[in-house]
């Protein structure tokens, strides 16, 4: 059912480190929404491009009350910058995009219903394109099955990705501050482990930009986020959620994990030279 001009009590996070380039689109994708969220909260993380300056012209084109812009005092990263965000929030609920993301034009509305009548739900999440290409175009061809994703699950495999993520404002979880890399599945980890629920909808409602590794960007920091992985295992375990055999289970589980995606990612650049091989010697 389409609610066009109506408001829901969602606050969007968007942290944005140089993103003039892109940020605008990602904006776009949230006021096309056939169900508006309260506001927008662009978070400019030090960016030395004009981010934060950009957007503030853009939102005259809105009202000044919907789209903000909050400016952090040198880089901070993405984790501080939407605990800033969320600080700020005056939603019920907290909606996180990426700057070189967007939305397709139901998700707020799907997945504002859905936390809406699922009052035992703290945190939800939905399915994804990968699409480098800003003309790809989102699918929904089939009603939305929810999932929920039990803490194993979660501890195994991240299978949310941040910009499909609505959480309720009032969890008493945040990013991991200055943290740069995992922070998202660390902070989903707390959460379901602490008894909160945790769901997927099927629903493909975000178009992200690129891979989530192997690809250009912060996922091409491979053996970083890796670490970053390890540290989020070890903090469970020293805060009590998880023992320790556990935390080394999980690590080498980790480890393992890594050594596959290397291999992958070594194989796709060796299968795209020896094409460009066969190519050069065809002409």
């Amino acid at each position: 059912m389409s609610q066009l001009n109506a408001v829901a009590p969602v606050s969007v996070v968007i942290p944005a480190f140089r993103a003039k380039a892109t940020i605008a689109e990602a904006i776009g994708s949230v006021a096309g929404q056939t169900l508006l969220p309260l506001e927008v909260i662009v978070v400019d993380d030090g960016s030395k491009d004009g981010t934060g300056d950009f957007v503030k012209e853009l939102a005259l084109r809105y009202d000044r009350d919907w789209l903000k812009v909050l400016e952090l005092r040198g880089n901070q990263g993405a984790a501080s910058a939407r605990n800033a965000g969320w600080s700020a929030a005056r939603g019920e609920f907290i909606a996180f995009l990426d700057a070189d993301d967007r939305w397709h034009p139901n998700k707020i509305e799907y997945q504002y219903e859905y936390m809406r009548t699922h009052p035992d739900v703290a945190l939800c999440g939905h399915d994804y394109c990968i699409a480098p290409d800003s003309e790809t175009d989102l699918n929904l061809a089939h009603p939305a099955l929810d999932e929920h994703i039990r803490p194993l699950r979660l501890l195994l495999f991240n299978p949310l990705v941040t910009p499909s993520v609505m959480v309720r404002a009032s969890v008493p979880f945040r990013f991991m501050p200055g943290k740069r890399h995992t922070d998202d599945h660390l902070l989903w980890m707390e959460i379901a482990l602490s008894g909160l629920h945790v769901v997927k909808l099927s629903a493909p409602l975000a178009l992200i930009s690129k891979a989530l590794y192997g690809a250009g960007g912060l996922s091409s920091q491979m053996w970083a986020m890796e670490k970053g992985e390890l540290h989020n295992y070890w903090h469970l375990k020293t805060t009590g959620m998880i023992g320790l055999p556990a935390a080394i289970g999980l690590m080498a589980f980790s480890l393992a994990k890594y050594v596959r995606r290397l291999l992958i990612v070594a194989f796709r650049r060796a299968a795209s030279l020896v094409r460009g091989d066969i190519h050069a010697t065809l002409q």
